[in-house]
């Protein structure tokens, strides 16, 4: 509805209370919350869900539709009321805040549908509004994404990352938007209400800076209007704000933080902002005030036709050639983008050695350089998915443990972001420890929705990128740098949740079972063995989460209860513990070999018989076990 400035700023006015209210009383009935942090930023909430923002409160994932991400997500009660107070949902369910029926959670996911990704954990949302703002572009789209922060939150690496890429992207497409209320958790933010020190930061990291007062709507209107009109480079809006505003007691004190007001407080604090509704001028003023909704902007945009991805190539190598996991990821990931053009690739630098430089040089439109930075290169990634992207963001694995909370995070938004790290391990030879992953499985696989992959060879590597790619939920898969033989046929099929059986017989007494470039080492090991009269049964592991429960006990049963893994990880929650949970219920343990102290430079076969996982150490392992009774100490 046509609404002019003079009728507009009061409704405004009243909307920003209604929200405060919404705010308090929902997080006084959970008995838990962070009112305050909701009350400093009410303005800027109504500002944009009332006055600047296209959607459609029934068609929250219209692809055009305008995006918004919460991410200082502790300030949740106030994303819900401007949701409710937009016709999204009945406001009666506010008061469900914070409870196990409700999926009003405590901080913001996508098990609702106008959130896109989860937050809460400072300094994401900002990453994943990168990822949003850069899905704009892939689908041709002009809707804006806008994010808002905290002040603290500020204080976070995360940010500055986000700040460095936006800006070397042009997101001109994008606005943030710091509630700068001063206050943190414990104590006065960094830089309390110093509003040069927010807006030098961001104009040096290539933004353009607005400093504006945060409960002035006219000021805020004309800055979203100054972000909009701005172009070239992304817009951060420096909001100048008072923590509690509207609540006497609590305005600009220390000690709030987190803290639901009691009954009587409520009460007071309520009788406090019913007083500050003000009269609203023009003919619809008792229809504004019924259905604020009607000041909503919708999208205009046309439904958008379905994507029908064509088959993917197959791999094309010979039984023998050596290649690189990683190299055949590169590969897969090309072929993919040729199929599907919702497959997007992001890198940290590093793409000629992870090889999706392979895919930039075909698809330079959906490739997204991130440069060493590797935290809003996942929360890019946790963006792009979350509109209907399939991304592919790869690095050397160790350097994705900078990236963890990211990638928990992404599992509790199960957004279908696909991990690539290469280089894991102590096979990566010379580099030394710093750059030998060895702790990666154990990451993604604490994660229970995280598909968890780790192929062997190139044609598994191919195989399993196209099942991962539409697999639901996010996905982890990690290649290796050394060439190693391909050893199945290119019509080879492969599962989630399955493995392979390379080697057996009816006399196996043990059955090893490796991944990537242990698999190998177990196939040298076999042929010894067997030359000496002790054959074992060789299992490829290439799926460690999902695990193949069932596959791993018939082999424990048919090879006498002898479960040996081997694995180029330490030992805690790799494929031994995947492998030891599996078979724990059917009685069997399993023996470890894995790298089990920091290991050093050196030649990936002198690295990998030192750290206790080569050929003569799974040798001498078998030797030692099978000759043991089930449930025997090891």
């Amino acid at each position: 509805m046509p609404i002019d400035r003079a009728s507009l700023i009061p409704a405004l006015k009243n909307i920003a209370t209604e929200l405060r209210i919404d705010s308090i009383r929902s997080t006084s009935e959970a008995g838990s919350g962070h009112p305050t942090s909701c009350c400093s930023a009410a303005e800027i909430m109504a500002a944009l869900f009332f006055a600047e923002m296209r959607f459609d409160p029934k068609d929250p994932r219209n692809p055009d539709a305008d995006r918004f991400v919460l991410s200082k997500g502790h300030a949740a009660p106030v994303l819900y009321a401007a949701w409710a107070e937009s016709g999204a949902f009945d406001r009666s369910e506010l008061l469900k805040l914070r409870r196990i029926d409700s999926d009003l959670e405590g901080h913001p996911t996508p098990r609702l549908p106008f959130v896109d990704v989860a937050t809460g954990s400072l300094g994401q949302g900002i990453c994943a509004a990168i990822g949003i703002a850069l899905n704009a572009r892939r689908i041709n789209s002009d809707y804006r994404t806008y994010v808002l922060l905290g002040d603290g939150e500020s204080a976070e690496g995360s940010v500055w990352e986000a700040g460095n890429v936006g800006a070397a992207d042009k997101l001109d497409n994008l606005c943030g938007i710091t509630d700068v209320n001063g206050l943190g958790q414990s104590r006065a933010t960094m830089w309390d209400h110093d509003m040069e020190q927010f807006a030098r930061r961001w104009r040096a990291f290539g933004w353009h800076a607005i400093v504006v007062d945060g409960h002035e709507l006219t000021a805020i209107l004309d800055a979203l209007d100054e972000a909009r009109r701005t172009k070239g480079q992304p817009t951060m809006i420096l909001a100048k704000t008072i923590k509690g505003k509207g609540i006497s007691f609590a305005e600009g004190k220390e000690g709030w933080h987190g803290k639901a007001l009691n009954k009587a407080e409520l009460e007071r604090a309520v009788a406090e902002l019913e007083k500050q509704f003000v009269p609203v001028p023009g003919d619809d003023v008792e229809n504004l005030a019924k259905n604020p909704a009607i000041l909503i902007k919708k999208p205009t945009a046309a439904p958008r036709p379905a994507v029908t991805p064509k088959p993917v190539a197959p791999p094309s190598y010979k039984l023998g050639d050596q290649v690189a996991t990683r190299e055949a990821y590169g590969d897969a990931i090309t072929k993919l983008g040729d199929a599907d053009p919702r497959v997007v690739a992001l890198d940290a630098d590093v793409k000629n050695s992870t090889f999706s430089d392979k895919f930039e040089k075909k698809f330079p439109d959906r490739f997204y350089e991130n440069f060493i930075a590797e935290q809003v290169m996942v929360g890019a990634a946790m963006g792009l998915a979350a509109r209907g992207a399939i991304p592919f963001p790869s690095t050397f694995a160790c350097f994705l443990s900078r990236a963890a909370d990211f990638i928990r995070m992404a599992a509790i938004s199960h957004v279908g972001v696909k991990l690539a790290g290469s280089h894991a391990g102590v096979s990566i030879g010379e580099d030394g420890p710093s750059q030998m992953a060895l702790e990666d499985l154990a990451i993604c696989a604490a994660e229970p929705n995280f598909t968890v992959l780790y192929p062997c060879d190139a044609v598994s590597a191919e195989r399993l990128v196209a099942l991962m790619a539409y697999h639901p939920g996010p996905a982890y898969m990690r290649t290796s740098r050394p060439k190693t033989p391909v050893i199945y046929s290119n019509d080879e099929t492969f599962t989630i949740g399955g493995l392979k059986v390379l080697r057996e017989s009816g006399d196996d007494v043990a059955t090893v079972i490796g991944a990537g470039v242990t698999v190998f080492e177990a196939l040298k090991a076999h042929d010894e063995l067997k030359s000496s009269g002790m054959p074992i049964r060789v299992i490829d592991l290439y799926s460690v989460s999902p695990i193949d429960r069932d596959g791993l006990v018939a082999a424990a049963r048919a090879t006498g209860g002898h479960l040996i893994t081997v694995e180029d990880h330490y030992p805690v929650g790799g494929i031994g513990d995947a492998v030891a949970a599996a078979v724990a219920d059917a009685g069997f343990t399993v023996h470890r070999l894995a790298v089990r102290e920091i290991p050093r430079s050196g030649k990936p076969e002198e690295l990998l018989d030192r750290f206790g996982i080569s050929a003569t150490h799974i040798v001498s392992a078998v030797r030692a076990v099978a000759g043991k009774p089930v449930g025997a100490p090891r």
